[in-house]
């Protein structure tokens, strides 16, 4: 009898934490939703402008031509995608209690993500040093503040991740906390998103 009025107490406090909301996912998931739905306005408006400004060079200027390198963009926006399988595995694994493979997927997940960042460091070296800095032209202005503008938030995706894998090694990541490591996947896989819209755009259509 005490067994059985323990598990039901427990059972109800479990229950009594899962905070949902009307749509039946958690308050968390659903504020994760909602941020993304604002940061699709905010790419939005940085994709127009580089759309409305991508065309205005001048006849001496450098532009997308002169200094763009697809073969190089294109295998580190590979990597930033291969991120997003990495992510899944990390999220499947967690939910299975499998808390090895959530941190090795995790780590994963973070370097690859990291390897794309220091691509685009490259990058953005490389075309500095080719003369498109950030004040060269309006060109320039709009390219380097959108993916700028991405890479930081690749970059804030690398911290959330390797946040995550510190909970994990001090044995606070369970299969109770699966959610929150399906919440930055979410986020993640809206980074990795927006870099396709992007690539597309920017890299593959120039002009």
């Amino acid at each position: 009898m005490a067994d059985t009025m323990a598990a039901e107490t427990a059972a109800h406090s479990d229950h009594s934490e899962e905070h949902h909301t009307s749509t039946g996912i958690s308050n968390e998931k659903l504020a994760m939703w909602v941020f993304l739905g604002s940061e699709c306005l905010l790419f939005g408006g940085l994709i127009s402008t580089y759309m409305f400004n991508k065309g205005r060079i001048g006849p001496n200027d450098i532009g997308p031509n002169d200094v763009f390198d697809i073969p190089f963009t294109s295998v580190s926006s590979f990597v930033l995608l291969m991120s997003s399988l990495t992510m899944v595995f990390a999220v499947s694994a967690v939910a299975k209690g499998d808390l090895r493979g959530n941190r090795i997927w995790l780590a994963a997940t973070a370097a690859l993500g990291a390897t794309f960042v220091a691509g685009q460091v490259y990058e953005f070296t490389a075309f500095y040093s080719e003369g498109l800095g950030f004040t060269t032209n309006l060109f320039g202005s709009a390219f380097y503040a959108l993916t700028g503008f991405h890479g930081a938030h690749v970059t804030i995706g690398i911290i959330m991740l390797m946040s995550l894998f510190v909970m994990s090694m001090r044995g606070n990541l369970g299969p109770e906390r699966a959610e929150t490591v399906e919440i930055i996947g979410l986020y993640w896989h809206f980074v990795d998103v927006v870099w396709i819209v992007i690539f597309t755009i920017v890299y593959l259509f120039p002009q």
